[in-house]
Formats: structure tokens, C-alpha cells, sequence
């Protein structure tokens, strides 16, 4: 019982020496910042002044690791501690083995019963994998193609590059997010090859100067004669878009002559119509001034009959002038005086007179009586 009294007395004694002795001394220098590959070591550093009794290493929180002037108190064989010593300071190393994605967390270094400590930070990152659906493609020379590489598991995303050992006559490449799959990255290199040779896909880590590649053969073989005949008829794309944007100029041009023509035949058309429907109406104004209009009889004409009016019509149109009936007298006159000189001339009273047969008015008869 005394014996083990003794030895707690002595731990508390230790404690307490170490308290008080390491409260006088302070970090110089804390740890810095590791970024490390999965599977690989990260080392962190802390430096103090001489005459510490206790430092103490801290990961997400938790102590991992206590290293004392005799010796280091290991919990955990993932974590190990070296140290240093110069002039004036003590340095102590504190290592993680195999570090994961779940280390990445502060770490801190503290001295026992003191408020200084120094705090990094941990980041693990992960170098996926690389793919390329063909080992070996096959493509025809002078045909543009393009080739996919897939980079899975990469934390965080990696910078695809292409390294291509084949001549080419145009080459070019990008990178995107698998819309499909957050945790996958594709580049696509577009290029048109000119002979066989090798085509390398490489990703990097930027922060570890860390990478993987992969390489896929190339081969190219001839183009078939027909792809030939259609490659050398077939036109430039520059010339393609020539000829499709003069088309559709020509095409405009064509549509605003018809519509041009259209107007222009419907105003001579309206002209023409009015000129004409004027005319027409001229026409029929003097026809009906001209014309006296005829009434339509029903029936059979008579040819034969003929009205009381219109034989006095003709009557009086068979009727002789008096300058007409002078002139005859005169003539009848005239003749009498040559055949009879002797007989005197006729009185005033004496006129000549013409009847008439009314009843037939085609026939006159003309009497002069002496």
C-alpha cells in the first residue's frame, strides 16, 4: 500500500513539474499546410524553444500523437514522430503513413498547459483512373475523328492534355463533366490524322506535380475510291456558304420581281378597263342619240299593208315642188309658142292642175290644160 501511494505521489509530482516548467515556454513556429497523395506520408514540423517538457499533435481535434524529452507516446501506428535539435530550439516532426481522403482535417501542435499552439491543414487528394474505350483505333487518313478519354475518381478533378506522336493536319481538344457522372471527366481531342503513330491521354494533379497517362495506337489506311470521287467533287464549306447565302439573294431578287410585275399588270389592267368601260359608255351614248329606237312588233309582218299615214307620207313626197311645176309650164309653154305662134299666151287665171288617183299613189298623171 505505501509502495503504491508512493508511486501515485510521484506521477502527480511528474505532472505537476512538467505543468509548471512547460508553462514558461512557447512555439516558434507552427506547422504548414501539407497537401498529400493518397496512400502516401505527410509530414508536419513544429518548433519550440528549448526546456519543453510535453508537445502535444493533434489531427481533426483528436490527439494522435505526445512526444516528451525522454521519448514519444504512440497510440496509433499510422502516426510517428522525429525530432530535431539546433542552437537555440527543439524541432518535432510529426509523420502520417498511408494518409486517406478521411485525414484531410487541421492539424495542431500544442505544448502541455499552454494557450500557444500552431494549427495546418491536411487536403489528400486521389489520382483516379484513365480510359479509352479501343486500344487500337482505326481511322481513315484525311478524315477528321475524334477520340474520348474518360478520367473516373480523380479528387479533385484532374487536367487532361493530349500528347500526340502522329502527324495530323488539324488537332484540337477539350475537358467537361460527365453530365451523367459528377465524379467523371471527359476530354475529347478532335484531329485529322495523315499516318499511323500513337496517341497519349494525360492527367494531371497541378498541386502534386502528380499524373497518370494512358496511349492508344493509331492506325490510318487509305480512303476506298468512292469516298475519293465524293471527296474531290464535294466543295469547301467556305464555298458552300457562298453559294447558299447567293442563292437566297437570288431567291429574294426573284420574289421582288414578280411582286414588282404583279403590280405594274394589275395598274395597266385597271388603265385599260376604265379606258375601255369609258368608250363603251361614249359608244352607247351616241348609238341611242343616232339610232331611233324601233318597237318590236308581234307577230308576222305585213308587207303588203301600209297605213293611211304613210301613204300621205309618200304622197307628199311625189308631190311636185312649185319651182318643179313652174318649170314644167314654162317647158310646155315654150313649145306651144314654137308649134303655134299665132295663139296669145295664156292668162293668170289659167293654172295648171295635177290630179292625183289617191287610191293608187304609185301612179301620177300629169294634165295641163290650155
Amino acid at each position: 500500500m505505501d509502495g503504491s501511494w508512493r508511486d501515485v505521489l510521484a506521477v502527480l509530482a511528474i505532472l505537476a513539474g512538467l505543468t509548471a516548467s512547460g508553462s514558461g515556454y512557447q512555439i516558434i513556429e507552427g506547422p504548414q499546410n501539407v497537401t498529400a497523395l493518397r496512400g502516401s506520408d505527410a509530414r508536419f514540423n513544429c518548433t519550440v524553444t528549448h526546456g519543453w517538457k510535453l508537445i502535444m499533435w493533434a489531427l481533426k481535434g483528436v490527439v494522435q500523437l505526445s512526444v516528451t524529452s525522454q521519448e514519444p507516446i504512440i497510440t496509433n501506428n499510422r502516426f510517428t514522430s522525429a525530432s530535431y535539435n539546433s542552437s537555440d530550439s527543439f524541432v518535432s516532426e510529426m509523420i502520417i503513413h498511408d494518409v486517406q481522403p478521411d485525414d484531410s482535417g487541421p492539424v495542431r501542435c500544442s505544448l502541455q498547459n499552454s494557450d500557444i499552439f500552431g494549427t495546418a491543414f491536411l487536403s489528400v487528394q486521389v489520382m483516379g483512373t484513365l480510359d479509352i474505350p479501343s486500344n487500337n483505333l482505326i481511322v481513315t487518313k484525311g478524315e477528321p475523328c475524334n477520340v474520348t478519354c474518360y478520367a473516373l475518381g480523380w479528387t479533385p478533378f484532374p487536367v487532361i492534355s493530349w500528347e500526340l506522336e502522329v502527324p495530323v493536319s488539324h488537332s484540337s481538344s477539350y475537358s467537361f463533366l460527365d453530365p451523367g457522372n459528377f465524379m467523371r471527366v471527359l476530354s475529347v481531342l478532335d484531329l485529322t490524322p495523315l499516318d499511323n503513330g500513337t496517341l497519349t491521354c494525360v492527367a494531371e494533379l497541378r498541386d502534386l506535380q502528380a499524373g497518370k497517362s494512358l496511349a492508344v495506337n493509331l492506325t490510318v489506311v487509305q480512303p476506298s475510291p468512292d469516298s475519293v470521287g465524293e471527296e474531290g467533287a464535294s466543295l469547301p464549306t467556305w464555298a458552300i456558304a457562298l453559294l447558299a447565302v447567293a442563292f437566297s439573294l437570288l431567291l429574294i431578287l426573284i420574289i421582288a420581281l414578280i411582286i414588282i410585275f404583279c403590280c405594274c399588270v394589275s395598274r395597266t389592267e385597271k388603265k385599260e378597263s376604265s379606258y375601255q368601260n369609258e368608250i363603251r359608255k361614249s359608244a352607247a351614248v351616241r348609238t341611242n342619240k343616232a339610232e331611233p329606237k324601233l318597237s318590236l312588233k308581234s307577230g308576222k309582218e305585213n308587207y303588203g299593208y301600209s297605213s293611211e299615214e304613210a301613204r300621205a307620207a309618200q304622197i307628199a313626197s311625189l308631190a311636185p315642188k312649185p319651182g318643179e311645176v313652174s318649170l314644167q309650164e314654162q317647158h310646155s309653154s315654150r313649145g306651144h309658142a314654137y308649134q303655134e305662134p299665132s295663139k296669145r299666151r295664156p292668162s293668170p287665171a289659167s293654172h295648171p292642175r295635177v290630179s292625183f288617183d289617191i287610191t293608187s299613189p304609185q301612179k301620177v298623171r300629169n294634165v295641163t290644160l290650155v
